[in-house]
């Protein structure tokens, strides 16, 4: 029962990943940039939910609309201030640009809400499921967590695959030059993509600290971290490979962390990456690139 137990810890913690990694994935597929400032939308969706259920004491559904509206305005406003003047830079301007966003963002955390660490409430108030005559106990951020997680994936997909503006993301992921000769409002698609990117990660904020129930500035550093690895670890530019990437990832880190050692886990996670990227450098999911001279 205890591996069982493990492993639906990993799963649920894969699945955040999984949800941060999509606005990684988005980003680099559609707009070919690293937004390293992603794993900081996180916190802020976190403290606005706290902030919205603590501070003002309003409904937790509330609180989580709340938090997917400020993060959605703020992804936007990144985006046409910070990145899309770099639109035609090199990608060593924007990496530098995304990091100065990235402390821009946790040093005003920390003159709003301080340095202390705050104890984040739970939105999920429905009992745990006990299985095998209490043997097994299954927690409700975790049941949240994966069911999430399928949701938004498989509304994800549908919405890239049908939708018209799906298809306008997928033809700028090809070639931004032929979708704007096809009269596709490049920009416009961008924006959307953060917008959706930074409303996941506000989401993704609320199951992490729900589940790991701790706020700081620097609550979304790691997180954010372990989820661009997870986006590479599947493939980034693959809706799906963000997925399976995100849910390994998180079997790796809890069973390491159980069976090896606490200290050793991130080693273990990054160790096993460097390999699945030295046995196929495109990810899981990753298609090669080739590029015409």
């Amino acid at each position: 029962m205890t591996f069982l137990s493990y492993l639906i810890s990993g799963i649920s913690l894969g699945s955040v990943y999984a949800i941060i990694a999509l606005g990684y994935t988005m980003v680099y597929g559609i707009a070919k940039m690293l937004n390293f400032a992603h794993g900081d939308v996180i916190m802020v969706g976190a403290y606005v939910s706290f902030v919205t259920t603590v501070n003002l004491g309003l409904h937790p559904i509330v609180s989580v609309v709340a938090a997917m509206l400020v993060c959605t305005i703020l992804g936007i406003v990144i985006e046409k201030l910070a990145y899309r003047p770099l639109r035609n830079a090199t990608s060593l301007a924007v990496l530098i640009t995304a990091i100065g966003v990235s402390y821009f963002l946790q040093n005003t955390a920390l003159l709003i809400w301080g340095s202390a660490t705050k104890s984040y409430q739970s939105l999920i108030t429905f009992e745990a499921i006990k299985l095998f005559d209490g043997q097994l106990v299954i927690r409700s951020e975790a049941i949240v967590t994966i069911v999430a997680c399928i949701i938004i994936m498989t509304a994800l997909t549908l919405f890239t695959s049908f939708s018209k503006m799906g298809k306008a993301m997928r033809a700028v992921s090809e070639d931004k030059g032929a979708a704007l000769l096809m009269g596709i409002n490049v920009n416009t698609t961008i924006s959307v993509t953060f917008a959706i990117g930074s409303a996941l990660a506000a989401v993704a904020g609320i199951l992490l600290c729900s589940s790991y129930p701790a706020l700081m500035p620097t609550t979304g550093s790691m997180p954010g971290i372990r989820a661009f690895t997870a986006a590479v670890f599947g493939g980034i530019g693959s809706i799906p490979g963000a997925m399976i990437g995100g849910i390994l990832l998180g079997i790796i880190q809890i069973f390491s962390t159980a069976y090896i050692s606490d200290q050793l886990a991130d080693a273990i996670v990054f160790g096993i990456l460097i390999i699945v990227l030295l046995v196929k450098p495109t990810g899981l999911l990753g298609k090669p690139i080739r590029e015409k001279v």
